[in-house]
């Protein structure tokens, strides 16, 4: 039986930058939105407040360390913090990853996801109809960004921790299918590991509702992470309670035993594929960046977590070890009710319910 290797996914937007102070007012971050939110239906479990880490600022060493401790604590190989790499000329939220590259610490596995869409801040009129304003434009550099990114990176790439896979350094990239020179981009980055003698790259791709996982092996990426949240139009009822939802100014909330099952299809062609990679998702609640416009998984305990993390992680336990990553969405987005770090309600609940399923699994 394989254990899994378990990547979570690490949001650094935890301190004030010029960008969130100029579109959001001055010291804006994530906590800011995760502080304001309110209860918007009767049990609606808001606001989220952190417990050990408190709300913290991401440019503290301390903070970094402690959050490796509890990664470990859960079981979690490693973290995969998102990159946001707008152009050769733009990039946003680098402090955190950059300090640990510079310090070599915390000693604690990672890898890099480029999230490469555009940043939009979006405004609603009475008429309850959404305007969208360009925040970050996501351009893509051609060559010679190409070659700047990748020596941006080296010193990361290079890194003994850098996550790899039979070898090959892990790099993901989360909208394959919206990046129009994919293919260009990672025959180029192959060539210039070859030249820096780095290992070959393994290039992940984010597959979900709009893109199948085998289009992004169709695009030329090595592997798909399959990220599928509860997806309301296979549900006819629930698609009318959202509607019912949305006129009278509620978030569409629905209960999480109900819809976990949506997350992972053990039967589906593609589950225990060696190029296929599932995710966990421990908990949703969109409202405090969205209000009554979000989602919310009501009923999401550690406990049902742990129902739906036993049912994947031994569905792929049949596959080999190399191979065998399971990417947690997520370790920190508070902002989208998606974490696992310790809170109010549940404590450590998530790392331990995470940490009993791989403790009760046997030796390889």
């Amino acid at each position: 039986m394989s254990r899994p290797r378990i990547i979570a996914f690490y949001l650094p937007q935890y301190y004030p930058t010029p960008i969130n102070d100029k579109w959001y007012g001055e010291g804006f971050t994530e906590w800011t939105s995760v502080r304001k939110a309110k209860p918007l239906f009767p049990g609606h479990y808001q606001p989220h407040v952190p417990a050990d880490l408190g709300y913290y600022d991401l440019r503290d060493a301390s903070v970094r360390e402690a959050q490796a401790e509890l990664a470990r604590e859960a079981g979690i190989e490693g973290f995969c913090y998102y990159h946001y790499w707008f152009s050769q000329d733009h990039q946003e939220l680098t402090i955190p990853f950059d300090e640990v590259v510079r310090l070599k610490k915390p000693d604690f596995p990672f890898c890099l996801c480029w999230a490469n869409q555009p940043w939009y801040s979006k405004f609603w009129d009475k008429t309850r109809e959404c305007e969208p304003k360009l925040v970050a434009a996501q351009i893509y550099d051609g060559p010679e960004g190409n070659e700047k990114h990748f020596y941006a990176l080296l010193e990361a790439f290079r890194d003994p921790r850098y996550i790899r896979v039979e070898g090959r350094t892990l790099f993901m990239i989360y909208r394959p299918a919206e990046f129009p020179a994919v293919r260009e981009f990672m025959a180029q980055w192959q060539d210039l590991a070859k030249k820096n003698d780095l290992p070959p790259f393994y290039f992940i791709g984010q597959g979900g509702k709009k893109t199948a996982a085998q289009e992004v092996l169709d695009l030329g990426l090595d592997g798909a992470n399959i990220v599928h949240k509860f997806d309301v139009k296979k549900h006819a009822v629930l698609r009318q309670v959202k509607h019912v939802c949305r006129y009278f100014h509620v978030p569409f909330h629905v209960d999480y035993e109900k819809v976990m099952h949506d997350f992972f299809d053990p039967n589906a062609p593609e589950a225990l594929s060696p190029q296929f990679y599932p995710a966990l998702v421990p908990n949703w609640d969109h409202s405090p960046r969205s209000g009554w416009r979000g989602t919310v998984y009501t009923n999401s305990t550690p406990e049902n977590f742990r129902k739906h993390a036993e049912k994947v992680i031994y569905a792929c336990r049949g596959k080999d070890h190399e191979h065998n990553l399971i990417f947690l969405k997520s370790w920190n987005e508070w902002g989208e009710g998606n974490y696992m770090e310790p809170d109010a309600r549940y404590g450590k609940g998530y790392i331990r319910a995470l940490r009993s399923i791989l403790d009760g699994m046997p030796d390889d």
